[in-house]
Order: C-alpha cells, then sequence, then structure tokens
C-alpha cells in the first residue's frame, strides 16, 4: 500500500511509476528512500514518466514472448486496457500475451488479474505503458486529483469492488483505484 505522503490518484500513478524506476535502478529491489526521491522529483515535475518513443524502442528489444508469464507459444495482441472497457488499438495499449494469459485475465485490469504480491512483478516496460494509460483515462475523466479522503466517492462507481473486498482493501487508495474507472 502507498505511504501516508501519497493523497492521490495522480500521486498514487507516480508513485507506482518511482517503484518502477526503483526497480530497474537496483535490479528489482524496492528501495524505498529512492522511491520517495523520485516520486518527488515527479510529483514537483523535475522529472516525467519516460517519453513513449523511447518506450517503444527499449520494447522492440524484447524477444517476442508473453509479457506475462514469458511464453513463446500461441502469443496473441493484448489490449492492456481492454477495449470492452476503453482501451485504444494503439501501440501504447498493446502488448504479446499467450492465450492462457490473455483468456485468464479476460477484461479485467492488469492490476486486479495480478493482484497486490505480483503486480510488482510485472515487466517494467509493460507496467510504464499500462501506467501511463491510466493517468491518460483519468485525466480524460477528471479524477486524477481526488484525494485518498475522496475515495469513497469513486468507491461508489467503481467497476473493481470486488477486488477491494477480496484484499481488504475497501475505500482505501490502492493501485486498484487506478482501474476503478474503466
Amino acid at each position: 500500500m502507498p505511504p501516508k505522503y501519497v493523497k492521490t490518484i495522480r500521486e498514487e500513478i507516480l508513485y507506482e511509476y518511482a517503484k518502477l524506476m526503483s526497480r530497474t535502478v537496483f535490479r528489482g529491489k524496492l528501495n524505498y528512500g529512492f522511491i520517495t526521491d523520485r516520486f518527488k522529483a515527479l510529483r514537483n515535475r523535475q522529472i516525467t514518466m519516460s517519453g513513449t518513443n523511447r518506450e517503444w524502442q527499449r520494447e522492440q528489444e524484447l524477444p517476442q514472448e508473453c509479457v506475462f508469464c514469458g511464453s513463446r507459444e500461441e502469443l496473441q495482441i493484448d489490449h492492456l486496457i481492454p477495449r470492452k472497457r476503453g482501451g485504444s488499438d494503439s501501440a501504447d495499449n498493446i502488448v504479446w500475451s499467450c492465450r492462457s494469459c490473455n483468456s485468464s485475465r479476460g477484461d479485467r485490469g492488469i492490476f486486479e488479474w495480478l493482484g497486490l504480491k505480483k503486480k510488482d512483478n510485472l515487466h517494467r516496460l509493460v507496467a510504464g505503458k499500462y501506467l501511463k494509460e491510466l493517468y491518460d483515462l483519468h485525466d480524460k475523466a477528471g479524477t486524477l486529483d481526488i484525494a485518498s479522503q475522496e475515495i469513497g466517492d469513486l468507491c461508489k462507481r467503481c467497476k473493481n469492488g470486488a477486488v477491494c473486498i477480496q484484499w481488504g482493501k475497501e475505500e482505501e487508495l490502492t493501485c486498484f483505484c487506478l482501474e476503478s474507472i474503466f
């Protein structure tokens, strides 16, 4: 769960992105001092999330395999934000997924599907793309600045209520809130 200084949907996205940065720099590890520093730099606009072109170039260097399990069998195009839930056909929203992972996930959000324990194992480039897509959706919906004390209002229109109940996180600001509006 995010620390208490993370107070809005925007900040939760930036915090998750700072965690990605830590995993890159510290070879998969979370260094919370580094995360706090990068979060503050992102929040204060001293740095930004990586540009789409840079991420696309790095993604092209990856082997053609399922971004969730690494399988190279029965690959399909998968939408990070499912089309049924408002996702686009843009390259920013598309990844390779094996038939098994694609059908297992269905039209659920990635955090909902993976859960709190596995979500941080998502490949850094894929997670970065996903967070940027979520940021754009919240920006368009005008929900980026919903604060943690107002999260109950977001919960009323959330499509992921069952997952919060499952994890005991009802009316708490979590990564599940990021998927709440699609």
